[in-house]
């Protein structure tokens, strides 16, 4: 998989390509219909299939004090786009350059820098200033300039239409499992693990710290969780979410206490799958209560990832 500069011609073995044109953020059911069609495609006509993304997200340049919102990052995404059998990703970078090309002027920079054959996107793709193009224009601008465009229907599950606001609408109500189901994966974060005030070590619960960066805040709380190391490994544990109320000062952070391992992960990237939500977070009064609440917690995201495959 190579990751392309959307303001940059690709390589020639890449032009040509069937292009998943979309935000992708996520990733979800209804985005792998897109690009599973580009690949199916690409495939069927010996061409490349590349993913098409922007980064940052277009709502973060038009409403930069927004609060975050992300469900994944662009190595996630990279990682993902790979797994589902395109060869490149294409990142436009979307700034006030880009916010200012017409729909036309987008189309024309698409077959430029990707020498792009076909254009996949959903059905509600919107592009251009003022998101004037939609697919039927895009189609027609496509007959004009040497592509084809095809658009894929939405994805619905139990009644209702996959959406990345729909997952994060779950998220933030605790409920993982249901994000899960929409995603075809748990929400993961991953980030750097970095060093702390070492209490969870003195509780014995030894933790790996991480910042949330961009990434949506779910239902801040106690998780059970899967935590994914650099050389591959998966570890079942159990994690804080939050600003641990127990302790001063408080500070947002993803703690995750990992069952069965001894290391030092400090200055490396761990992704953290949230699994199960277990409870809100609390304040106790005495470091024994909370110690015996993080044993039950514990126990619990043990028995509820046994049950997870």
């Amino acid at each position: 998989m190579q990751r392309l500069d959307g303001g940059s011609a690709v390589p020639s073995p890449l032009r040509g390509a069937i292009v998943a044109l979309g935000n992708f953020d996520g990733f979800h059911f209804g985005h792998q219909a897109v690009v599973g069609r580009a690949v199916e495609r690409a495939r069927a006509e010996g061409r490349p299939a590349i993913v098409a993304t922007f980064d940052p997200h277009p709502r973060r340049f038009f409403q930069p004090d927004a609060p975050p919102f992300r469900l994944t990052t662009l190595d996630q995404r990279e990682r993902l786009f790979a797994a589902a059998g395109a060869a490149g990703m294409l990142v436009f970078h979307f700034d006030a350059t880009l916010a200012r090309l017409t729909a036309r002027q987008f189309a024309e920079q698409l077959v430029d820098t990707a020498g792009a054959a076909g254009v996949v996107t959903g059905e509600d793709f919107t592009f251009g200033k003022g998101r004037e193009g939609n697919v039927a224009m895009l189609a027609a601008l496509g007959a004009e300039l040497g592509f084809t465009a095809e658009t894929v229907a939405p994805v619905t599950l139990a009644g209702e239409t996959v959406s990345s606001s729909r997952i994060r609408a779950l998220l933030q109500a605790g409920d993982p499992h249901g994000a899960a189901m929409l995603l075809t994966r748990p929400f993961a974060i991953a980030a750097e693990v970095e060093g702390g005030a070492k209490l969870g070590r003195q509780l014995g619960y030894p933790t790996a710290n991480m910042r949330l960066g961009k990434y949506l805040r779910p239902r801040y709380g106690i998780y059970a969780v899967r935590g994914r190391l650099p050389d591959g490994r998966m570890l079942n544990g159990v994690a804080n979410l939050g600003i641990r109320p127990s302790f001063d000062p408080p500070i947002e952070l993803l703690e995750s206490f990992f069952f069965d391992f001894s290391g030092d992960l400090y200055g490396q990237t761990v992704e953290v799958e949230l699994i199960d939500y277990l409870r809100p977070e609390a304040k106790f009064d005495s470091l024994e209560a909370l110690t015996a609440q993080m044993d039950q917690d514990a126990a619990r995201a043990r028995t509820l990832l046994s049950l997870r495959p």
